[in-house]
């Protein structure tokens, strides 16, 4: 599904009345002491999209706004840090990286009840399918990946230093920490036994690439449909959901991002994989991967099984908590997560083809 990020389409948004519903006569008033220039709340509506952080549309008088919360209940230590997505957007403001415009951070005193940040509305496109079939043609397709492309090089060429950011994360041994974070998330949230995601842990653990020295500021979660793009060009005018960037390796990112071309299209991922790319006027896998490394100037990616296959296995940790918050009732959107646990399978056996194919 693709839709228009400003045409409130109804069937992307819904009025929901469960325990994630906001109560709008305790949030405006707050509103209007801590956001400059809010005032006249008249509506608030969720988006559907999104399984980690609830995020609603906030309707007023002096225009629209993007609010993003931690959902309620009992949270995985280290998840749902929506304090470091409002840090990093906040840091980027005026750097060749596009995001949009922070605008209040509620911490302990949140009329909700837990935290959540409050960003401007962009008017622009979001493509929920890789194969953009509202495209105008090939070009425009080209041109939209090419603009994903670029902008993932200056996010990875922007100086965290100087920018604020040099203490986002730790530096260096970026797969090890990260290998070790997943696993652990993965094995707290597990709810059995699958073959592939044990023999995939046990390769990674046994592949681990030495640190290359390479630090970058990673996004984490770098796909299209995490972009807003100009409604009449294509141009990358924000990326969102910031969730998960660091401090780290920009390989991660890149493999990521790579991984979509090899998830199945027919599926809930909405993947690449079976999708004729070239009569579509896509990139490859290759072609994509060379871009980058031209923007960057870099010669060359040596291990790229490993880095794909460690994508792999955090996509699938990720999905199997929230495969598990929604038996336990937290999931933004209960009925849509169950389908996770069985995508946990689906991944694993992915990298493991993957893994058996290169070795």
């Amino acid at each position: 599904m693709s839709g228009d990020a400003n045409a409130l389409d109804k069937s992307a948004l819904a009025l929901d009345k469960s325990a994630l519903a906001l109560d709008r006569a305790a949030l405006a008033p707050y509103l209007e002491a801590h956001v400059p220039g809010f005032a006249g709340l008249s509506a608030i509506e969720k988006f559907k999209s999104g399984q980690s952080n609830p995020t609603y549309l906030l309707t007023a008088a002096s225009g629209r706004y993007v609010l993003r919360a931690k959902p309620p209940g009992q949270l995985l230590k280290s998840a749902h840090q929506v304090d470091r997505e409002f840090r990093v957007m906040r840091a980027l403001a005026g750097t060749a990286v596009p995001v949009p415009r922070m605008l209040h951070l509620s911490r302990e005193e949140s009329p909700i009840g837990r935290m959540f940040y409050v960003m401007e509305f962009l008017d622009g496109r979001i493509f929920w399918d890789p194969s953009l079939p509202e495209a105008s043609g090939n070009d425009e397709r080209a041109a939209i990946y090419d603009a994903m492309n670029a902008t993932l090089a200056a996010l990875h060429d922007v100086d965290v230093e100087a920018v604020g950011l040099s203490d986002f994360g730790k530096p260096g041994s970026y797969f090890e920490r990260q290998f070790a974070r997943w696993t652990s998330q993965y094995r707290a949230s597990e709810t059995e036994t699958i073959a592939d995601m044990d023999q995939l842990i046990a390769w990674l653990e046994t592949h681990m690439p030495a640190d290359d020295g390479r630090v970058s500021l990673v996004h984490g979660d770098y796909r299209l449909d995490n972009m807003i793009f100009a409604k009449d060009e294509p141009k990358v005018i924000a990326v969102l959901d910031w969730e998960l960037s660091t401090l780290g390796h920009p390989f991660a990112d890149l493999a990521y991002q790579c991984m979509q071309w090899r998830l199945p299209h027919a599926s809930g991922f909405r993947g690449l994989g079976g999708v004729d790319r070239a009569t579509l006027g896509l990139p490859s896998e290759e072609a994509y991967v060379a871009a980058y490394c031209r923007r960057r100037d870099i010669e060359g990616i040596g291990k790229w099984t490993f880095f794909l296959a460690f994508s792999f296995f955090r996509l699938a940790a990720i999905c199997q908590g929230v495969y598990r918050r929604a038996l336990d009732g937290n999931a933004s959107n209960p009925e849509k997560a169950k389908t996770y646990g069985e995508a946990v399978k689906l991944l694993a056996a992915l990298a493991m083809d993957l893994i058996d194919k290169k070795t």
